[in-house]
């Protein structure tokens, strides 16, 4: 009985003998791994399968199933085909592995990444804790290892293995093999070409069902899309590309946000032509309607400020999108607006005039106290309003100058706005003139030149003279003109100068200065001496 209980002793320690100390044995003698935790095992096989060396990661595989002799060979291509299954399938699950020698809970023996499927089949992907020479080490389980080959025939290039030599899957260059070289190669010339015959196909669709539209919106929309929709499709074909070459994840990180980036960059792009085009149509179809000028003028100053908002919306909202594709930036952002309390104070306190400047032209643009084109006096300056933007307005000087003023200032400090009230001013000319001037004359003659040499400035509504004032010597004559505001000053340089030369020819209706000779009041005789003079004669009271 003894001697049979020892034989069966030397016969389990004989059969399990290999396993303790022989994993892989085909392999021959492993390097230095650390397949101490599953973490640490899926990690040095994906370093391993990336930079090409398979022979490698076949240590990290369970292939005791296969028989030694074909362990090497076999190893390197399970572990090139479990390469593209979990970069197609599970790029990211290889983080989530367990740090801890003993796995995911105590006793456990594995620690499962996921579980694929294919057809009505369903393939765990395991790391498993077995025996190897000088303790246990983690390694991909055999079913895991088994499951391989299907999964790649489902998941991996196999269609691509059949037709291109085998060279092109030998070696990677960069992390690709040439095999993904190519295919990014073509994906770009693919797309590049794809994306102008479609822009070309969809411009003339859209072009031709424009046409049948009265609305001439569309008509001007179409060709805005020039640009943004090439774009598009090149990020679009580009992206469909990438997924198909299965790039392992830094390779496919760069290309997904590559085109997401193009994406985001059509979409605000066509949003940046589509307000300009908008608003050129609607401006053409004022004017086209023939409207009021200042109803125009109106109209454009809105469109302006508001086409300022809405594309300084877009490029906000197109940067924060661009921005939010990185973990990185985005989790600072976060921990900015969750902790940074007294930097985001400061940051307010900082951003306060810029945020009131925003309001202010949103608020002008509303409100209307000044329009594009509108005839301004502001800081003792006469000039036309040029420009209007979200934090200042361009006002050019009659000098041809141009005068920058913030928006606040159109809101908190008065100003002189020659073209709010309507199309017609009233401008004075005056002039001094003799009393003996005829003043009726002097509207005669001021009544010839508004109809003849001023007919192309004069709006025809009013033309008056009156004597304003007597002086002591002269007469002060107000003549009062109507015109436009652009044309009032040429109006009254012009009369003036036309009524000087009316006077010029008349020296005595000019001012003159009069003076009277009177003879001298008779004096009294001196008393004689000793005697009072006589009292001077009382005035008479009234």
């Amino acid at each position: 009985m003894r001697r049979a209980l020892t034989g069966l002793c030397l016969l389990v320690s004989v059969l399990l003998l290999p396993r303790a100390w022989a994993l892989n044995a085909g392999l021959g003698e492993p390097p230095l791994l650390d397949r101490q935790t599953p973490y640490a095992a899926a990690q040095g096989f994906s370093a391993a399968v990336h930079r090409g060396d398979y022979e490698l990661a076949a240590h990290y595989l369970d292939l005791d199933f296969i028989p030694p002799a074909e362990q090497k060979a076999r190893g390197a291509v399970l572990a090139r085909r479990l390469k593209f299954v979990l970069d197609h399938k599970l790029p990211t699950a290889l983080t989530n592995l367990s740090k801890e020698p003993q796995g995911d809970a105590e006793g456990n023996r594995y620690d499962q990444i996921g579980v694929l499927l294919v057809g009505e089949a369903s393939y765990p992907i395991r790391l498993a804790n077995v025996p190897a020479s000088g303790g246990r080490v983690w390694v991909f389980s055999e079913a895991t290892v088994r499951a391989i080959d299907p999964l790649y025939e489902q998941y991996g290039p196999s269609t691509l293995g059949e037709v291109l030599p085998q060279w092109f899957f030998d070696k990677p260059v960069l992390g690709l093999e040439l095999w993904q070289w190519l295919g990014v190669v073509l994906t770009v010339l693919g797309a590049g070409l794809l994306c102008v015959v479609l822009e070309k196909l969809s411009l003339g669709v859209l072009g031709q069902l424009a046409k049948w539209t009265r609305n001439g919106w569309d008509d001007a929309l179409v060709p805005a899309c020039k640009g943004p929709m090439r774009l598009l499709y090149f990020a679009l074909f580009g992206a469909l590309g990438a997924t198909l070459l299965l790039l392992p994840p830094t390779a496919r990180f760069l290309s997904s946000h590559l085109f997401t980036t193009l994406l985001i960059v059509s979409v605000a792009w066509f949003i940046l032509r589509f307000l300009r085009v908008t608003a050129q149509f609607v401006q053409q179809s004022v004017t086209k309607e023939g409207k009021d000028a200042s109803r125009a003028r109106g109209l454009h100053t809105q469109l302006a400020v508001l086409r300022s908002v809405f594309e300084a919306a877009t490029y906000l909202i197109a940067a924060a999108l661009l921005l939010m594709q990185f973990e990185t930036v985005r989790n600072v952002g976060v921990s900015l607006l969750a902790s940074a309390g007294i930097a985001g104070l400061v940051i307010g306190l900082a951003a306060q005039k810029s945020i009131s400047s925003l309001l202010a032209g949103i608020q002008l643009s509303i409100t209307q106290p000044i329009r594009i084109g509108d005839q301004v006096v502001v800081e003792n300056e006469f000039g036309t309003v040029e420009e209007i933007t979200l934090t200042y307005v361009v006002v050019k000087v009659w000098d041809e100058r141009r005068l920058v003023v913030p928006i606040p200032h159109f809101l908190d400090k008065p100003f002189q706005n020659w073209s709010k009230g309507g199309q017609s001013m009233l401008g004075p000319v005056k002039l001094l003139v003799d009393f003996s001037a005829d003043i009726e004359a002097l509207r005669v003659e001021l009544r010839r030149i508004l109809e003849n040499e001023g007919k192309a400035l004069w709006d025809g509504k009013v033309a008056t003279v009156v004597v304003e004032e007597v002086l002591d010597r002269t007469l002060q004559v107000r003549v009062l003109l109507s015109s436009t505001p652009a044309n009032l000053f040429d109006l009254r340089a012009l009369v003036r100068e036309r009524l000087m030369a009316y006077l010029r020819p008349r020296p005595e209706w000019l001012p003159t200065t009069r003076t009277e000779s009177r003879p001298a009041a008779p004096q009294p005789a001196p008393a004689p001496a000793g005697e009072q003079a006589p009292p001077p004669p009382a005035t008479p009271r009234a």
